[in-house]
């Protein structure tokens, strides 16, 4: 494993945000949603592609409060333009399982 030091840890923008919408992202090349994740009031709503779908439904994913990368630069996927990275964990049946914290926190608080 390569290591860094606490400044390139520092460099990376992680924050929490709310999923306030989720929809079926119909022309990913792997099953994936469209998520609006609400950062608060210093970056707003931004937009990220997710392939979670093998755990969760649409449904499921409003209102979760998920933890994102929000300094890496816009990626096109698609006809979708995705701007922070929703961050996770691959289970153990595959999958993505999302990070999270366990307990509601402002959104757009940084992690530490």
């Amino acid at each position: 494993m390569q290591t860094i030091d606490i400044e390139d840890f520092n460099k990376i923008d992680l924050r929490i945000g709310t999923i306030i919408r989720a929809e079926i992202f119909e022309k990913a090349k792997k099953p994936a949603y469209k998520l609006w994740v609400d950062l608060g009031q210093e970056l707003g709503i931004k937009k990220s592609s997710a392939q979670v779908t093998v755990h969760y439904t649409r449904e499921e994913l409003i209102g979760k409060q998920v933890i994102c990368v929000c300094n890496f630069k816009p990626r096109q996927i698609a006809d979708f333009m995705s701007e922070i990275l929703v961050t996770g964990f691959t289970s153990e049946s595959a999958g993505i399982i999302l990070a999270t914290s366990e307990r509601p926190v402002p959104n757009g608080q940084k992690l530490h």
